[in-house]
Parts: C-alpha cells; sequence; structure tokens
C-alpha cells in the first residue's frame, strides 16, 4: 500500500469542464481527487458535471467533495488551504483551469500562501478544442499541462493572525484591555513584570508588539477612542484577511 507520504493528491475546481479535470488525473496518477464545487447546488448549473467527472473517472482514484462559494474569493482561499494542509503529506496538483476566474484565483493564492511550497504545484492543462455551442463541456481533449511557479505571498506573524482571529471572535471590534486580557491568556504576549505593574506592561506589550503592526504595517486594524477605552476594530483588508487565514 503507497504510503501518505507518496499520495498524488488533486484539487480541482468543478465549472463546465470535464476533460480539463478527468484527463490531468490520469495522465498524472492521482490517488485522490478533491472536487471543488459551489456551497449553493440549486444555484449551481455545472452541479451535473461533477457525477459525469466520477463516472469518467473510474474506481481507480478516490474522488472527495469540498465547497465554497464560487463568487467569494476569500472562502475559495480557505477551502483550498485546508485541503493543501491536510494533505500536507503528499504531492498535491492543484488544476487552476476547470472552474470561474475567481476560483481560478482563489486556488493560486492558496498555493503562494502555503508555509511550504515544494510539495504543491498548480497547473494548467490546455484545451485541446473550445465548443463552439453551450449545453456542452466548454472544451474537449487536453495537451500540454503547464506547471506553474508559486511566488510566496508574504503574510503576517503567527501570533498576528491570531490576534485577527480574536478580534473577529469578538464581532470585529473590542476594548485593548479586554484584547490584552485575552491574549496573555492565549501566550501571545510575552511579560517580564511584578505583580503591582503587571496589568500596565500587559497593555503597552500589547500595543508594541501586536497593535502597532497589526495597524501600521499591515493596514487590518484601527484603533479609536471611545470615551476612556480604546476599542480595536478590523479594518476591511483585516475582515478580509482574518476570513481565510485567521
Amino acid at each position: 500500500m503507497k504510503g501518505l507520504e507518496n499520495l498524488r493528491i488533486q484539487i480541482a475546481p468543478v465549472g463546465f469542464e470535464i476533460d480539463r479535470i478527468v484527463i490531468p488525473a490520469k495522465r498524472l496518477k492521482a490517488d485522490r481527487l478533491y472536487l471543488l464545487m459551489h456551497s449553493n447546488p440549486s444555484a449551481d448549473k455545472a452541479t451535473s458535471y461533477a457525477g459525469r467527472i466520477r463516472e469518467a473517472l473510474g474506481p481507480d482514484i478516490e474522488v472527495r467533495d469540498i465547497s465554497a462559494d464560487r463568487s467569494n474569493l476569500f472562502e475559495v482561499i480557505r477551502t483550498v488551504r485546508e485541503v493543501l494542509e491536510l494533505e500536507e503529506d503528499g504531492t498535491i496538483y492543484v488544476n487552476v483551469a476547470s472552474g470561474s476566474k475567481i476560483q481560478a484565483l482563489g486556488c493560486m493564492m492558496a498555493c503562494m500562501m502555503a508555509k511550504d511550497r515544494r510539495n504543491i504545484r498548480p497547473f494548467y492543462p490546455e484545451a485541446e478544442e473550445y465548443a463552439g455551442f453551450k449545453g456542452t463541456q466548454q472544451s474537449t481533449g487536453v495537451g500540454e499541462i503547464q506547471q506553474l511557479p508559486t511566488f510566496e505571498i508574504h503574510t503576517p506573524r503567527a501570533d498576528l493572525i491570531q490576534v485577527l482571529g480574536i478580534v473577529r471572535e469578538n464581532g470585529g471590534r473590542i476594548t485593548k484591555k479586554k484584547l490584552a486580557e485575552i491574549a496573555d491568556e492565549k501566550g501571545l504576549v510575552k511579560i517580564n513584570a511584578k505583580k503591582d505593574n503587571y496589568s500596565q506592561v500587559r497593555y503597552t506589550t500589547l500595543d508594541k508588539n501586536i497593535i502597532r503592526p497589526l495597524k501600521d504595517q499591515w493596514n487590518l486594524i484601527s484603533v479609536n477612542k471611545v470615551g476612556r477605552n480604546h476599542h480595536v476594530e478590523l479594518t476591511e483588508e483585516g475582515r478580509n484577511l482574518s476570513e481565510f487565514l485567521a
């Protein structure tokens, strides 16, 4: 039996393509294929293609369904990242040609954001012919399968991402005092202080090591004073990033 570290995994968005999923899966000898479906099947005209893909693949390739809103880039990124992390011991091939433009972009960005990209191989299967009428798959046949380069996309440090998650879990807005307490409980701030000034040192440490980078370097939060309290709030960029990282 093949070891987990040797499994060949493929991820393919389901659109109006059959050959561009089936042929690469067979040609690259996939052991397991994840079909990325639209999360609302009743609104997806491509749903029926999934069954035809399974039938064409036959019994030798394990097929698993995953889903994400095909119009939501960040949801697509998060869903693909989850598979990349789950299957990190195998070699993962990501098909960027079988679905929509948003799905293709989400797949590519997920590959670029991976911590270890050495075993991740996004690819573009070139179609041999394109259909000239509706009601059938958009293309037939597959010519060359082009492997695409994966350039790294820099993301915030792990502790900053965790803090984004804390703010999001609190409705996207939290007082700096409460955030300092939660960050301390989770070990996200290192505090060297005596008991009598512990709270103040914790507050200033959070501000220096967490708040300032998130606000000034990454523009992921804003800090606003309301009465005597300072509130930390996610910016639009912070909300988007926390959707698939935190």
